[in-house]
């Protein structure tokens, strides 16, 4: 009982220490991409402005022309001014400089003045001088977009990791079709979020083993964890602590160890992959026949040769042997679980079943 409430008061201090606080306190923990504009787009735009907020100056000037006058050439207001006045008196207006030869003197005049014309030389000097405005409003744009995604996030899918097999990881969800904004990263190491920020994903700054930084990456609404951690006590803790706030996820695990395979499971891991077994298992292999590793690592890269896909049952291939379809098939996967080629329950395919099947990497799904 004294454990529970200890456990309950440690998670309250973690939701405190990141979830529950101001976005703009997370622009360092948490970075959404943003699209790369160039420095020359970026001053054009500027320039765009600039001359916008000029012309609008200019044409409301024009319009009420007849309620300004020029000191030095009309003194008694008796000529209006031209469109050369108006835009004579825009410039030096909204660049502050103000000679102070032409002014409004109707109260309609003076009123546009205040209430239009001084709102637009502020826009004007802040578009001039928007190097330094952009710097001191990174912050602020940066943390509308964490407001706004963490409303929004749902159904993503988070990768715990970003070495290199969750770099793999990453680039075979992508070539499968994946966003790479619907993809969350949680990563320690500033060079491996340098390389996940370049490559377009949403990245999380922090230790996944704790729950705060996890419930940041909005685990608890995500489709699938994949657990890359460096270390297996790590995975271990990162796939309890996901599992703990998203019952429903799918997770995936990497373990360097086999002995600690059961612990993943234990922990809440749906699918676990041996990494040091699996690589021992292909090094032994490729000493007498390295043409099938060479076919193994064909089979798990998507962008080339052939690779490994599901696909549906259809209507016509019900009742059908998957020994028999066009298609080289691997193996049938019927209510979520997977049926090995030769098993007898799969010499009949049924409605609702998917197939594991061998196609070209560039070849369109049905």
């Amino acid at each position: 009982m004294a454990r529970g409430k200890l456990r309950r008061r440690l998670q309250r201090l973690d939701r405190e220490i990141l979830t529950e606080r101001h976005e703009a306190d997370l622009v360092d923990v948490l970075t959404i991409p943003e699209d790369f504009v160039s420095p020359a787009r970026r001053i054009a735009m500027r320039v765009i402005w600039a001359l916008g907020a000029l012309f609008a100056a200019v044409l409301i000037v024009y319009l009420d022309r007849d309620g300004y006058r020029d000191i030095e050439s009309t003194p008694d207001a008796s000529s209006p001014l031209t469109f050369l006045d108006c835009l004579y008196y825009a410039t030096v207006s909204l660049s502050t400089t103000g000679y102070g030869d032409i002014t409004p003197y109707t109260e309609t005049a003076r009123l546009v003045n205040v209430l239009v014309i001084t709102p637009l030389r502020v826009a004007f000097l802040i578009v001039l001088i928007g190097t330094t405005v952009e710097t001191l409003t990174t912050q602020s744009r940066q943390a509308l977009k964490i407001q706004r995604w963490r409303k929004s996030v749902r159904n993503h899918t988070v990768v715990v990791g970003y070495g290199t097999k969750g770099k793999t990881a990453v680039t075979a969800m992508v070539s499968d079709d994946v966003a790479p904004g619907n993809i969350v990263v949680v990563e320690q190491n500033d060079y491996a979020l340098e390389r996940a920020k370049a490559a377009g994903l949403v990245t999380v700054r922090g230790d996944a083993t704790k729950a705060e930084v996890l419930r940041l990456a909005s685990v608890q609404h995500a489709e699938t964890i994949i657990v890359a951690a460096n270390s297996d006590s790590d995975a271990v803790l990162v796939t309890l602590t996901a599992r703990e706030l998203n019952p429903n996820a799918k997770i995936i695990a990497a373990v360097r160890e086999a002995e600690n395979k059961h612990l993943l499971t234990q922990s809440g891991a749906n699918t676990t992959v041996v990494t040091s077994e699996t690589a021992g298992r292909l090094l032994g292999v490729a000493k007498k026949t390295p043409s099938v590793v060479e076919v193994m690592e064909d089979l798990l890269t998507p962008d080339a040769g052939f690779a490994i896909s599901e696909r549906a049952v259809t209507a016509k291939e019900v009742g059908g042997s998957p020994r028999h379809m066009k298609d080289v098939v691997l193996g049938v996967v019927r209510g979520g679980e997977l049926l090995r080629i030769d098993a007898p329950e799969a010499d009949a395919v049924e409605l609702g079943d998917k197939l594991l099947v061998v196609k070209a990497a560039d070849a369109e799904d049905d």
